[in-house]
């Protein structure tokens, strides 16, 4: 669901979200618990769980990755392509919900369990910055059987 714009505008007050930005959260996932891993350190992955569910929680306006995308990539986000909110939050979605059962994998002594929820984060980040978003079909497969079932198509305000 992305977008070419060819004005100039200002990438956090954009409807979408700027690929950069997008490219910089499955970057950080991807960074923070190979670190979390090769450390041996599931604090790193109770950071990044926090990081992520403040984003599916307060969308932009919550996101750490998006506040920092927004500063350090300003002029690569002003003529980039957008993704849709909505497929973002799905995303980060998936993400939370995963790193948080590794929080509790992990509080529950089961820690390869942890490792394991944490290290399919890790998969699809570096699946999607090869190309194949998988979270992105999944939310496409969502939305096909949706419409199929209530033959409503979701609306951009239906996701608040």
């Amino acid at each position: 669901m992305s977008r070419k714009s060819s004005t100039k505008r200002d990438p956090v007050t954009c409807e979408g979200i700027p690929l950069p930005i997008v490219k910089l959260n499955r970057s950080v996932l991807l960074a923070g618990i190979a670190a979390a891993i090769a450390l041996q350190q599931p604090l790193v992955t109770t950071a990044l769980f926090l990081i992520i569910l403040s984003a599916v929680l307060f969308e932009k306006k919550g996101s750490l990755i998006f506040f920092v995308g927004s500063h350090l990539l300003a002029k690569q986000n002003l003529n980039s392509a957008n993704e849709d909110p909505r497929l973002m939050r799905f995303n980060n979605s998936i993400a939370a919900i995963l790193l948080g059962s590794a929080q509790i994998a992990f509080l529950s002594g089961a820690p390869l369990v942890g490792w394991i929820f944490s290290g399919t984060v890790a998969v699809a980040a570096s699946i999607a910055l090869a190309g194949f978003c998988f979270g992105c079909f999944l939310f496409h497969q969502f939305n096909l059987q949706r419409f199929k079932l209530f033959g409503k198509p979701v609306q951009a305000n239906e996701s608040n």
